[in-house]
């Protein structure tokens, strides 16, 4: 009879062991967002214009803090030259990730750009940079290719307007195996679907005196409005599910009403 009691306590023993490593909490991360306008925080000043990183921050559960180093103006070259990136490589942990999103100010070619312009070769070193030294944290790598603008031809067909950069991300995840989320091509694909007439909701479109903060109202085709921000910020999210990457698992899972 004392032998059934042990074994049963035994068993009820290895179930509560079981149940317990199956339930047991992630650990918690950090997920580093580095890049430009397009992805970084804005102040209440600037609203309605939004980073894609700001929506995103909110679709994880709380094993995961979002920091969001990202800053509008910056190139992979001066993200590296103004020191930005070395605290992150510096606090980088196991775990951790990295999601790197530049190009529409590494590519302005304009003069009065000159300070932020960087060439392809040196896009591409700098950019192998950041992917070295995140895993050398043994941390995760994700590399993004650059938000489309919003430019329609006569035709009515959204262009591409990152070509050469993309194609660099695109070959440096090819080569160095790394996770690669093609915004650009989404985005693209996603304004081509809109069309003209209704794309430009996305982005940071006022007339005059709709919003206080823009009296004069504004037309600009590259930085997001709320609702475009939270739009390329699915865009994101919907690849780290299809890609398995580890931090899926961590996204908030809604409930079915």
């Amino acid at each position: 009879m004392m032998k059934v009691v042990f074994r049963g306590a035994l068993l009820i023993g290895l179930l509560v062991l079981a149940s317990f490593s199956i339930n047991k909490p992630q650990n918690k991360i950090k997920v580093y967002l580095i890049g430009d306008s397009t992805v970084q925080h804005y102040e209440p000043t600037k609203y309605p214009v939004q980073g894609w990183g700001m929506p995103f921050a909110y679709f994880f559960d709380s094993t995961v803090v979002v920091q969001n180093r990202a800053k509008g103006g910056k190139s992979t070259r001066t993200f590296l030259s103004e020191g930005r990136w070395q605290p992150i490589a510096d606090s980088l942990r196991e775990g951790d990730y990295v999601f790197m999103q530049f190009g529409h100010n590494d590519e302005a070619k304009e003069p009065q750009y000159a300070a932020r312009y960087t060439p392809v070769p040196d896009y591409r070193k700098n950019l192998i940079k950041f992917i070295s030294e995140t895993r050398a944290k043994k941390a995760t790598p994700v590399l993004i290719t650059p938000v489309t603008r919003m430019v329609f031809d006569a035709s009515g067909k959204a262009q591409e307007t990152h070509v050469e950069y993309s194609q660099a991300v695109r070959e440096i995840a090819r080569e160095l195996k790394v996770p690669m989320i093609d915004l650009d091509r989404k985005s693209l694909e996603l304004v081509q679907k809109m069309g003209p007439d209704h794309a430009k909701d996305l982005f940071n479109q006022l007339e005059p005196g709709e919003h206080p903060n823009y009296p004069e109202g504004i037309k600009d085709n590259t930085h997001f409005n709320e609702f475009g921000a939270r739009k390329m910020a699915q865009l994101v999210l919907a690849e780290i599910k299809r890609q398995n990457l580890e931090l899926a698992n961590r996204i908030i899972k809604q409930t079915p009403k």
